[in-house]
């Protein structure tokens, strides 16, 4: 887990902006769940999961602002 976010923490700006389209934003919420996992924070993990089902439609456009403005994901991790 941790070599899957290290590499997606090393990716070209550019291709983050990718992964934050609609279609592949769940690539970033998978990013989240191995970082919370990774980091063994419960509160985390749960949020992860609830934002893989719950809300996908309103977390791509969050990511896409955050990736295009600070080059990284948000999150509480």
């Amino acid at each position: 887990m941790d070599e899957l976010t290290n590499w997606l923490d090393s990716c070209p700006k550019i291709l983050k902006i990718v992964f934050a389209l609609p279609a592949l934003d769940i690539i970033w919420a998978v990013y989240r769940l191995c970082k919370s996992i990774s980091k063994k924070n419960t509160l985390g993990i749960v949020l992860a999961v609830l934002c893989i089902f719950l809300c996908p439609t309103i977390l791509w456009i969050v990511d896409l602002i955050t990736t295009i403005t600070s080059g990284k994901v948000l999150w509480i991790d």
